[in-house]
Protein backbone atom coordinates (compact mmCIF):
# COMPACT_ATOMS: atom_id res chain seq x y z
CA UNK A 1 0.00 0.00 0.00
CA UNK A 2 1.34 3.50 -0.72
CA UNK A 3 2.22 5.74 1.51
CA UNK A 4 0.10 8.85 2.39
CA UNK A 5 3.18 11.73 2.80
CA UNK A 6 6.80 10.97 3.34
CA UNK A 7 8.98 14.48 4.23
CA UNK A 8 12.51 14.77 4.68
CA UNK A 9 15.14 16.96 5.26
CA UNK A 10 12.59 19.65 4.24
CA UNK A 11 14.26 23.24 4.75
CA UNK A 12 12.84 26.99 4.40
CA UNK A 13 13.94 30.12 5.19
CA UNK A 14 12.01 33.58 5.98
CA UNK A 15 13.98 36.24 6.99
CA UNK A 16 15.17 35.35 10.76
CA UNK A 17 12.94 31.94 10.58
CA UNK A 18 14.58 29.26 9.54
CA UNK A 19 12.51 25.74 9.01
CA UNK A 20 15.27 22.82 8.92
CA UNK A 21 15.42 19.34 7.88
CA UNK A 22 12.19 18.30 9.07
CA UNK A 23 11.24 14.70 8.34
CA UNK A 24 8.48 12.57 9.15
CA UNK A 25 6.17 10.32 7.10
CA UNK A 26 2.25 8.85 7.49
CA UNK A 27 1.21 5.84 6.83
CA UNK A 28 -2.58 4.90 6.09
CA UNK A 29 -5.00 4.81 8.51
CA UNK A 30 -3.86 6.99 10.84
CA UNK A 31 -4.28 10.41 12.71
CA UNK A 32 -0.91 12.23 13.19
CA UNK A 33 -1.24 15.45 15.56
CA UNK A 34 1.22 18.87 14.58
CA UNK A 35 2.10 20.87 17.37
CA UNK A 36 4.22 23.25 18.52
CA UNK A 37 4.20 26.53 19.52
CA UNK A 38 2.70 29.62 17.42
CA UNK A 39 5.97 30.43 14.73
CA UNK A 40 7.04 27.24 15.56
CA UNK A 41 6.91 26.17 11.69
CA UNK A 42 3.70 24.28 11.35
CA UNK A 43 2.11 26.68 8.79
CA UNK A 44 5.24 26.71 6.68
CA UNK A 45 5.51 23.15 6.94
CA UNK A 46 1.31 22.69 5.50
CA UNK A 47 2.24 25.52 3.22
CA UNK A 48 5.42 23.12 1.71
CA UNK A 49 3.63 20.41 1.51
CA UNK A 50 0.60 21.99 -0.58
CA UNK A 51 3.20 23.68 -2.63
CA UNK A 52 1.41 27.27 -1.52
CA UNK A 53 5.28 27.83 -1.20
CA UNK A 54 8.75 26.51 -2.48
CA UNK A 55 11.05 24.82 -0.59
CA UNK A 56 15.04 25.47 -0.21
CA UNK A 57 15.81 21.84 -0.10
CA UNK A 58 14.71 18.52 1.12
CA UNK A 59 11.67 16.31 -0.33
CA UNK A 60 8.35 16.20 0.06
CA UNK A 61 5.76 13.07 -1.32
CA UNK A 62 2.11 12.37 -1.54
CA UNK A 63 0.94 8.79 -2.35
CA UNK A 64 4.57 7.84 -2.84
CA UNK A 65 5.01 11.18 -5.76
CA UNK A 66 6.47 14.21 -5.60
CA UNK A 67 3.75 16.98 -5.87
CA UNK A 68 6.17 19.14 -8.17
CA UNK A 69 5.47 16.65 -10.62
CA UNK A 70 2.08 15.54 -10.27
CA UNK A 71 0.19 18.61 -8.73
CA UNK A 72 -3.39 18.28 -10.17
CA UNK A 73 -3.53 14.29 -9.89
CA UNK A 74 -2.06 14.82 -6.09
CA UNK A 75 -4.31 17.11 -4.98
CA UNK A 76 -7.68 15.85 -6.52
CA UNK A 77 -7.24 13.14 -3.66
CA UNK A 78 -6.25 15.62 -0.53
CA UNK A 79 -9.08 17.35 1.61
CA UNK A 80 -8.26 20.42 3.15
CA UNK A 81 -9.23 22.54 6.34
CA UNK A 82 -7.69 25.64 7.38
CA UNK A 83 -7.70 28.12 10.19
CA UNK A 84 -8.69 31.05 7.76
CA UNK A 85 -11.61 30.38 5.32
CA UNK A 86 -10.13 31.03 1.82
CA UNK A 87 -13.13 31.32 -0.10
CA UNK A 88 -15.28 34.09 -1.65
CA UNK A 89 -16.52 35.45 1.37
CA UNK A 90 -19.28 37.69 -0.89
CA UNK A 91 -20.55 34.55 -2.54
CA UNK A 92 -22.95 32.53 -0.98
CA UNK A 93 -22.77 28.82 -0.14
CA UNK A 94 -24.14 27.49 -3.02
CA UNK A 95 -22.28 29.64 -5.18
CA UNK A 96 -19.30 29.17 -3.62
CA UNK A 97 -19.22 25.49 -4.11
CA UNK A 98 -20.21 25.29 -7.52
CA UNK A 99 -17.14 26.84 -8.13
CA UNK A 100 -14.96 24.32 -6.81
CA UNK A 101 -16.65 20.81 -6.88
CA UNK A 102 -15.63 21.08 -10.88
CA UNK A 103 -12.14 20.87 -9.45
CA UNK A 104 -12.45 17.10 -7.84
CA UNK A 105 -13.16 14.20 -9.88
CA UNK A 106 -15.02 12.36 -7.77
CA UNK A 107 -17.24 15.17 -5.75
CA UNK A 108 -20.55 13.83 -4.45
CA UNK A 109 -23.15 16.47 -4.30
CA UNK A 110 -25.37 14.03 -1.65
CA UNK A 111 -22.59 13.57 0.11
CA UNK A 112 -22.16 17.61 0.40
CA UNK A 113 -25.79 18.13 1.82
CA UNK A 114 -25.82 15.64 4.03
CA UNK A 115 -22.84 17.53 5.59
CA UNK A 116 -25.06 20.77 5.18
CA UNK A 117 -27.61 19.30 7.23
CA UNK A 118 -25.35 17.95 9.62
CA UNK A 119 -23.70 21.22 10.55
CA UNK A 120 -26.91 23.15 9.93
CA UNK A 121 -25.33 25.35 7.19
CA UNK A 122 -27.91 27.41 5.57
CA UNK A 123 -26.60 27.46 1.23
CA UNK A 124 -28.41 30.65 1.22
CA UNK A 125 -26.22 32.36 3.49
CA UNK A 126 -22.92 34.67 2.30
CA UNK A 127 -19.72 33.19 3.96
CA UNK A 128 -19.04 36.71 5.31
CA UNK A 129 -22.13 36.24 7.14
CA UNK A 130 -20.54 33.06 8.77
CA UNK A 131 -18.82 32.46 12.17
CA UNK A 132 -15.22 31.68 12.17
CA UNK A 133 -16.69 27.86 13.91
CA UNK A 134 -19.32 27.78 10.84
CA UNK A 135 -16.45 28.82 8.14
CA UNK A 136 -14.32 25.47 9.59
CA UNK A 137 -17.59 23.62 9.24
CA UNK A 138 -18.21 24.55 5.51
CA UNK A 139 -14.44 23.95 4.81
CA UNK A 140 -15.13 20.61 6.38
CA UNK A 141 -18.01 20.16 4.35
CA UNK A 142 -15.96 20.30 1.36
CA UNK A 143 -13.08 18.35 2.35
CA UNK A 144 -15.15 15.06 2.80
CA UNK A 145 -17.27 15.85 -0.17
CA UNK A 146 -14.86 14.12 -2.45
CA UNK A 147 -13.34 11.05 -1.91
CA UNK A 148 -10.32 12.43 -0.05
CA UNK A 149 -7.68 9.93 1.01
CA UNK A 150 -5.49 12.57 2.69
CA UNK A 151 -7.38 15.60 5.61
CA UNK A 152 -4.95 18.11 5.98
CA UNK A 153 -6.31 20.29 8.52
CA UNK A 154 -4.21 23.37 10.05
CA UNK A 155 -5.79 24.75 13.33
CA UNK A 156 -9.38 23.49 12.32
CA UNK A 157 -11.13 23.11 16.25
CA UNK A 158 -9.24 26.66 17.08
CA UNK A 159 -12.78 28.83 16.30
CA UNK A 160 -15.06 25.58 17.81
CA UNK A 161 -17.22 24.91 21.11
CA UNK A 162 -16.49 21.83 22.56
CA UNK A 163 -19.68 20.28 21.51
CA UNK A 164 -18.56 20.41 17.56
CA UNK A 165 -15.00 19.58 18.65
CA UNK A 166 -15.81 16.57 19.57
CA UNK A 167 -18.22 15.75 16.64
CA UNK A 168 -14.77 16.52 14.44
CA UNK A 169 -13.27 14.16 16.04
CA UNK A 170 -16.13 11.75 15.66
CA UNK A 171 -16.10 12.34 12.15
CA UNK A 172 -12.63 11.95 11.94
CA UNK A 173 -12.45 8.42 13.71
CA UNK A 174 -15.20 7.60 11.25
CA UNK A 175 -12.90 9.08 7.77
CA UNK A 176 -10.23 6.79 8.94
CA UNK A 177 -12.15 3.22 9.88
CA UNK A 178 -11.60 1.57 6.45
CA UNK A 179 -7.84 2.17 6.80
CA UNK A 180 -6.82 3.33 3.61
CA UNK A 181 -7.25 6.89 4.57
CA UNK A 182 -5.04 9.41 7.14
CA UNK A 183 -5.28 12.62 8.67
CA UNK A 184 -2.55 15.36 9.38
CA UNK A 185 -3.98 17.52 12.00
CA UNK A 186 -2.09 20.75 13.35
CA UNK A 187 -3.72 22.05 16.28
CA UNK A 188 -3.11 24.19 20.19
CA UNK A 189 -5.67 22.19 21.46
CA UNK A 190 -3.58 19.03 22.50
CA UNK A 191 -6.21 17.62 24.57
CA UNK A 192 -7.66 16.63 21.14
CA UNK A 193 -4.90 15.11 19.85
CA UNK A 194 -4.77 12.87 23.23
CA UNK A 195 -8.08 11.08 22.44
CA UNK A 196 -7.74 10.43 18.59
CA UNK A 197 -4.44 11.01 17.31
CA UNK A 198 -2.20 8.20 16.50
CA UNK A 199 1.16 9.68 16.51
CA UNK A 200 2.34 12.96 16.93
CA UNK A 201 4.85 15.48 15.27
CA UNK A 202 6.31 18.13 17.50
CA UNK A 203 8.35 21.09 15.83
CA UNK A 204 10.01 23.73 18.32
CA UNK A 205 11.23 27.38 16.47
CA UNK A 206 11.59 25.13 12.85
CA UNK A 207 13.61 22.52 14.21
CA UNK A 208 12.45 18.52 14.54
CA UNK A 209 11.47 17.86 18.96
CA UNK A 210 10.22 14.18 17.78
CA UNK A 211 7.65 12.35 15.39
CA UNK A 212 6.74 8.91 16.98
CA UNK A 213 3.85 7.01 18.56
CA UNK A 214 1.67 8.99 20.87
CA UNK A 215 1.11 6.55 23.50
CA UNK A 216 5.22 5.71 23.67
CA UNK A 217 5.72 9.54 24.05
CA UNK A 218 2.52 9.70 27.04
CA UNK A 219 4.28 6.61 28.39
CA UNK A 220 8.37 7.89 28.45
CA UNK A 221 7.76 11.54 29.52
CA UNK A 222 6.79 12.37 32.83
CA UNK A 223 6.37 15.53 35.28
CA UNK A 224 9.35 15.26 38.05
CA UNK A 225 8.35 17.42 41.69
CA UNK A 226 10.82 17.78 44.12
CA UNK A 227 12.52 20.24 46.54
CA UNK A 228 15.55 22.69 45.45
CA UNK A 229 18.01 21.03 47.14
CA UNK A 230 17.73 18.24 44.36
CA UNK A 231 18.61 20.71 40.96
CA UNK A 232 22.42 20.23 41.02
CA UNK A 233 23.79 19.33 37.01
CA UNK A 234 23.78 15.93 37.41
CA UNK A 235 19.86 16.33 38.60
CA UNK A 236 18.88 19.08 35.67
CA UNK A 237 20.77 16.78 33.23
CA UNK A 238 17.67 14.31 33.10
CA UNK A 239 15.67 17.44 32.64
CA UNK A 240 13.80 18.30 29.55
CA UNK A 241 12.36 22.13 30.95
CA UNK A 242 12.38 23.28 34.44
CA UNK A 243 9.97 25.81 36.17
CA UNK A 244 11.40 26.74 39.93
CA UNK A 245 9.44 28.35 43.20
CA UNK A 246 9.99 29.03 46.87
CA UNK A 247 8.38 25.64 47.51
CA UNK A 248 10.62 23.29 44.80
CA UNK A 249 10.53 22.94 41.38
CA UNK A 250 8.48 21.12 38.81
CA UNK A 251 10.28 20.20 35.65
CA UNK A 252 9.60 17.62 31.91
CA UNK A 253 12.05 14.45 31.65
CA UNK A 254 12.00 11.87 29.17
CA UNK A 255 14.27 9.34 31.31
CA UNK A 256 11.37 8.28 33.60
CA UNK A 257 12.04 5.01 34.26
CA UNK A 258 16.22 6.05 34.83
CA UNK A 259 14.74 8.78 37.66
CA UNK A 260 12.63 6.73 39.36
CA UNK A 261 15.37 3.85 39.90
CA UNK A 262 17.88 6.77 40.84
CA UNK A 263 15.77 9.71 42.61
CA UNK A 264 12.58 7.26 43.84
CA UNK A 265 13.43 8.43 47.57
CA UNK A 266 13.20 12.23 46.76
CA UNK A 267 10.94 13.19 44.15
CA UNK A 268 7.59 12.62 42.80
CA UNK A 269 7.14 12.18 39.31
CA UNK A 270 2.93 12.31 37.01
CA UNK A 271 1.84 11.85 34.25
CA UNK A 272 2.62 14.57 31.63
CA UNK A 273 0.17 15.39 29.01
CA UNK A 274 0.71 16.58 25.69
CA UNK A 275 0.83 20.20 26.75
CA UNK A 276 3.02 19.60 29.41
CA UNK A 277 5.66 18.09 27.11
CA UNK A 278 5.16 21.04 24.72
CA UNK A 279 5.27 23.82 27.38
CA UNK A 280 8.29 22.46 29.52
CA UNK A 281 10.51 22.04 26.02
CA UNK A 282 9.69 25.48 24.73
CA UNK A 283 10.33 26.71 28.20
CA UNK A 284 13.40 24.99 28.77
CA UNK A 285 15.46 25.14 31.48
CA UNK A 286 15.48 28.11 33.75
Amino acid sequence: MESILKINNLSKKYGEFSLENISFKLEPGYIMGFIGPNGAGKTTTIKLIMNLIQKDSGEVKIFDEDLMDHEVKIKDRIGFVYDQCNYYETFKIKDNVKLIAPFYSKWNWNTFDNYLKRFKLNPDQKLSQLSQGMKIKFQLAIALSHDADFLLMDEPTSGLDPVFRSEILDILKEYIEQGERSVLFSTHITTDLEKIADYVTFINDGQMVFSTDKDNILDQYAIVKGGLDLLNEEFKANLVGLRKNAFGFEGLTNKKDQMKNRFKETIMIEKASLEDIMVYTVGGIR
